[in-house]
């Protein structure tokens, strides 16, 4: 069996193959259209029949690679960046070069198990596309209302909208009705913004009944769960990126960070907060855990001590031995609950969702 690693860039492809035992045999390189892909296969068949490509896991300049090959019946694992600095270090040549990452990539893929496969897109990245652009659209509209705001304290320092008011198209209604009777460029300027920041409302709005949508139809056990509405789920998902990839409800943890580190030594076990992993998907699961433990009863009354006790408690430990609150939820049976807040969060998730995928 060969390996056959690529070094992906937006206008061009470097591969390398190597044989069982990591020795390079062959180097190419080409462009980025299918057909160029295409060739790059018949390239390939001369060196095996037995063989897989391992491609660095930056999926925006390898999508299309990706669809070529599985559609020509190719089988492909992702290789994360961070596993190549090592066989870059350990390399007999120095420097960098697209054909020394590429056999960075190869040699990667042959050393590790159980690499990631890659697979055609579904629905999820769908929704993935959906949530990243809203986000993008609030960001501007958010840029928009901090300049809009300024104009209007030029105008009168006393006309201050209430904070997160301008998010709505009835307040910015009132607005531009207010502007109508200002004259001159900053009125002019500021009515501008306005509109700008209406339409962006609207878009917004239409693009989150679009998101609901499509997430109760994919994820309706996700959206289930105490404290994860449409967007939540619909983020947990795009940020996941196929569940099955995952080969436990640990390996899961692992990836969006609430795994917590070990921090000990001798006989005193320890634990702190991990500051690795998936962040965006992390903070979609804190937004769950924070509320469930202000509005769902199972997670807040087992393990909330009565206020008279909560204010005789002594000071809480360092942070270091206390417990991430998002793996501390409560889970949906009684044995969770009785294990109280020790149990991770993402183990609900990855135990109800990874159902639909089988």
């Amino acid at each position: 069996m060969v390996v056959i690693g690529i070094d992906a860039h937006k206008r061009s492809h470097t591969a390398v193959i190597i044989d069982g035992n990591g020795r390079k045999l062959a180097t190419k390189t080409c462009k980025t259209t299918s057909q160029d892909h295409l060739s790059l296969l018949r390239w390939s068949a001369g060196h095996g029949e037995e063989r897989v490509w391992a491609i660095e896991d930056c999926r925006n300049m390898t999508r299309r690679l990706e669809h070529d090959l599985l559609a020509a019946g190719e089988r492909i694992v992702r290789v994360p960046p961070k596993l190549m600095a090592n066989a870059r270090d350990a390399a007999r040549t120095y420097g960098k070069s697209d054909p020394i990452d590429a056999l960075a990539v190869a040699r990667a893929a042959l050393r590790e198990d159980g690499l990631p496969t890659a697979h055609l897109d579904g629905p999820d990245r769908d929704l993935r596309l959906l949530v990243d652009h809203r986000e993008d659209l609030i960001a501007e509209r958010t840029r928009a209302v901090n300049r809009l705001r300024w104009h209007l304290h030029e105008l009168d320092p006393e006309w201050d909208p209430p904070a997160r008011s301008l998010d709505r198209v009835s307040n910015l209604n009132h607005i531009l009705h207010r502007l109508a009777d200002s004259t001159g460029t900053v009125a002019h300027l500021a009515a501008a913004i306005t509109q700008r920041c209406r339409t962006l409302t609207e878009e917004i709005n239409t693009i989150e009944a679009e998101i609901r949508e499509l997430a109760e139809k994919l994820v309706p056990a996700l959206i289930a769960i105490p404290g994860c509405a449409a967007l939540t789920a619909a983020k947990i998902l795009g940020e996941t990126a196929g569940i099955t990839r995952f080969r436990s409800a640990a390996a899961y943890a692992r990836h969006n960070g609430t795994a917590p580190l070990p921090v000990w030594s001798s006989n005193r076990a320890r634990h702190r907060l991990s500051r690795t992993g998936n962040r965006q998907l992390n903070a979609a699961l804190h937004r769950i855990a924070m509320t469930q433990a202000r509005c769902h009863q199972p997670a807040k009354g087992p393990h909330r001590a009565p206020e008279e006790l909560r204010r005789r408690r002594p000071r809480s430990p360092p942070r270091a031995e206390t417990t991430p609150i998002r793996r501390r939820l409560p889970g949906p049976t009684n044995q969770l609950r009785t294990r109280g807040l020790t149990e991770e969060l993402c183990t609900v998730p990855f135990a109800r969702w990874r159902g639909l995928y089988k």
